[in-house]
């Protein structure tokens, strides 16, 4: 059934879009902008069946998919969704498909914009629904790396400055994070990245390894809301980057950091 795999699909249909439209002859700038509308309408409606068949009496994991990926090392694909996330996703499909529309007047680089915009999706998706910290890093660094070059190259007179200073704020973010996720499988006796493990034994940690890790974690999630005094590459990027990312921004992107900050 297709709901076994529905986040999977959900998840890089976009990629599939982007992929696609690379191949597409330069010129066929009208077909690029149909074919972005309906891979980001494909997933608009997978999070619409998945919203509409969530069950809301439970606080467990739903349209889990879980199975080996790097066996050496204990990391897994896993991917599921709970009341939070769920809310999130749709949100992220909704706002795709609109500001998809609102990119229809982009003339410079068409393929190059729409097919980064879909890779972006799949980063967007992929973060919301990872429950594997590797997996998660993945996805959140294939969300901000399309970010950088949309606002650097679409952007206003300034956007290789703000492009630049966003990559960098988002960078350091990105290495505590990383140290963190390291530090929570070395730690564990388990050597998972497995989420749901990892904070069923949080009970069983050091304060001292608490602590270091939630300032680490913290601050790289606080880059991302952004939170005082990590938040000055944020006026730079909504000024310079284009309409529709600006809205992805705000709607979304730091909707990532808000969410893991909560």
């Amino acid at each position: 059934m297709i709901n076994d795999n529905i986040l999977t699909l959900m998840t890089f249909v976009p990629l599939i879009g982007a992929v696609l439209i690379l191949f597409l002859p330069q010129n066929y700038n009208k077909s690029v902008k149909i074919l972005s509308l309906i891979f980001t309408a494909i997933p608009l409606l997978l999070c619409i069946n998945i919203y509409s068949n969530f069950n809301t009496s439970t606080s467990n994991m739903q349209f889990v998919e879980h199975y080996e990926w790097i066996k050496s090392f204990n990391i897994e694909y896993f991917m599921g969704i709970d009341g939070l996330s769920v809310s999130m996703v749709l949100l992220t499909a909704l706002l795709s498909f609109i500001c998809i529309i609102a990119s229809w007047n982009i003339d410079k680089a068409i393929k190059g914009y729409f097919s980064l915009f879909l890779l972006l999706e799949t980063g967007m998706l992929g973060t919301f629904c990872a429950l594997d910290f590797f997996l998660f890093f993945i996805f959140w660094e294939v969300m901000l790396l399309p970010m950088y070059f949309l606002i650097g190259i679409w952007g206003g007179p300034r956007r290789e400055y703000a492009a630049i200073k966003f990559f960098l704020y988002t960078l350091f973010g990105s290495v505590l994070i990383l140290l963190s996720m390291l530090a929570f499988y070395f730690y564990n006796g388990q050597h998972t990245f497995n989420m749901l493990i990892i904070m069923k034994n949080s009970a069983t940690y050091l304060k001292s390894f608490q602590i270091a890790v939630f300032i680490a974690l913290f601050i790289g999630f606080a880059i991302k809301v952004p939170v005082f005094p990590f938040h000055t590459w944020l006026p730079d990027a909504h000024v310079e980057a284009p309409t529709a990312i600006s809205v992805i921004l705000a709607g979304i992107l730091l909707k990532n950091g808000d969410l893991w900050y909560d």
